[in-house]
Formats: structure tokens, sequence, C-alpha cells
């Protein structure tokens, strides 16, 4: 007879995880976030089962998708991005739900608490503070004669409110006008771009967005074709011609979403696992983009730099 802890395991089902994503796969965001759950020792199409549902940066589909999963009756619930992070709070609170955020999850109302979340809800968060100001003080920095620098938000974003209010008060701390655009889907960047030619916008800064993410090389090149140093947040932006990118470093979200979600398949209660709070910054300049552009960045925008492209 086999022991019953052998016989135990050969009846156990095997774990289904949900991953609710705001915007679209990207080989970065799965392969982090795979690793992370093998160090807690699961693996998927081995001893796990993967469910992914993306609504395309269609945040209005988020509340079906998270629903389909509930009745899917999955294990746990991944979330990707602050909107898949409250459609999946909204459509259970039994199932475990571990999200990867940027934004500070207290504000947007996913959890009370960072050291005690106190429901079925836990994850991790980009605790870099202020990103948006952050940002348009190197854009500033870089381009000190621009009368006018543009600000990119995804009207879908449930953040925005708060994104344009930071916006708009980094904007007076630095004396310069800020003309808000708008892009919830790709066809509307070319709309964007010719808003801020109108404008004479010297420069722009692109707000946190899973969206934005996503498309972040198509809005680097963009940037880069229309000659408007821009910044943003990740590695393929300022590779594909964008100016700057300074943000979390998107590697460590991934990956400890990953190993969260390890840990409460292994048995942890999520209204006990602490909000892993990443402060690791990600800033990349891309030199080439700054001579293109005609701009002598200063060399302390240089000295700050994780990653410089030549």
């Amino acid at each position: 007879m086999l022991p019953q802890q052998l016989l135990n395991a050969q009846q156990a089902p095997t774990p289904i995880i949900g991953v609710l994503d705001s915007a679209a796969a990207t080989a970065l965001k799965l392969s982090t976030f795979y690793e992370g759950l093998k160090v807690e020792g699961f693996s998927r199409n081995q001893n796990l089962t993967v469910e992914y549902h993306s609504a395309e940066s269609d945040y209005a589909r988020l509340p079906e998708l998270a629903a389909d999963l509930v009745n899917r009756r999955v294990t746990l619930i991944t979330a990707f991005g602050s909107p898949a992070a409250l459609a999946a709070k909204a459509a259970t609170t039994n199932i475990p739900i571990v999200f990867a955020v940027s934004a500070n999850p207290i504000e947007i109302g996913l959890v009370a608490s960072l050291n005690h979340p106190g429901t079925n809800v836990t994850g991790v968060a980009g605790m870099v503070v202020g990103r948006e100001q952050k940002r348009l003080d190197l854009l500033h920095a870089a381009v000190p004669a621009a009368a006018v620098l543009g600000f990119l938000l995804n009207p879908q974003n449930s953040n925005r409110d708060a994104q344009i209010n930071d916006a708009l008060a980094s904007a007076q701390k630095i004396g310069v006008p800020i003309e808000l655009v708008r892009a919830s889907t790709g066809r509307d960047f070319s709309n964007v771009f010719a808003e801020l030619a109108q404008s004479q916008a010297g420069g722009l800064v692109i707000a946190d967005d899973e969206f934005f993410l996503n498309a972040s090389a198509d809005l680097g090149s963009s940037a880069a074709r229309h000659s408007i140093p821009a910044v943003f947040q990740g590695t393929a932006f300022t590779a594909a011609g964008g100016l700057m990118s300074y943000g979390s470093r998107l590697t460590e979200l991934y990956h400890q979403a990953g190993a969260y979600s390890g840990l409460v398949l292994a048995g942890a209660a999520p209204a006990d696992l602490p909000i892993y709070q990443s402060t690791a910054v990600e800033m990349v300049v891309n030199l080439r983009s700054a001579k293109s552009l005609g701009i002598a960045l200063p060399q302390s925008i240089v000295d700050q730099a994780t990653t410089l492209i030549r």
C-alpha cells in the first residue's frame, strides 16, 4: 500500500491560476512571472494549469473576464495592472487574488493596509514615489526652453484623476504648463502627436498604464519619428527611440508576483501576506536619441541612469 502522504498527493487536484491581464501578454512579463512561480516549486503544465485572460487594453472587458475566471473556479487569480486588479477584487471575495501594480494599492482602493491586507487580496506594488513628477523634472532638465510640455494618459485608467492631479502639481512646481493628451487605443496615437504639434509642445511625459507599457515600443518610435523628446517607463520604450525612461523595475514586479502566487498556492493566506513594496528604480537614457534631437543632456541626468544606450 502506498504511504498516505503519497496517496494524498496523487489525489490532489492540479491548482489553476487564472491570470487576468489589463493588456496583452509580453514575453518579458510571462517569462519572469513563471520564473517567480518556480521559486515555490510550481511549473506550468507540470503541477500547475494557467488560464490566461487578457483585456487587450480594452479595460471595459475586464469585469466580464474576471467573472469568467470566477465561474471556472480557479484556485487563484493573478492580476496584472490596476484595472485588472480592481476588476478581480470586485468579482470575488473568496478566491485569493495576487496583483502586480505600479500604483499605491491603498490609494486606488485595493487594500486598506500594506502590512495587513486582511482580505483575499495581496500582491506586489511598485512604490517608486513621485514617478510623474520625476519624469517631468527629467524632461524639463533636458529641454529647459520648452514653453509647453505634453502629458499622455489613458482615460480608461481608473487612476487617471490622480495622475492628472500629480502632473498639474508637478508642472506648477517647474513653472511650465502642460497639455493633456489622451489615448486608449493604438489608433489614437496619430491624433496625440498631431495635438502635440499643434500646441507646440517641446516634450512629452507618458503616465503609467498597462496599455502604454504594451505599446511602449510603438510610442518610443513614434516620439522619435515626430522628433519629440519623451519620457516613459521601460527599456522597450527607450530602445525604440524614446529619449528616457524612469519607473519601477518591471522584471522585479513580475517575478515577485509569481513568487507571491506560489506562496498562496502553497497555503499562505493573502490576508496575512504583506504587500511586497518594490522601490527598485530603472532609468534608461538613450544618448543616440538625444543626439538626433539635438539635445545636450545635463551630466546630472547621465549620471542618474542605470542604463545608457549609446
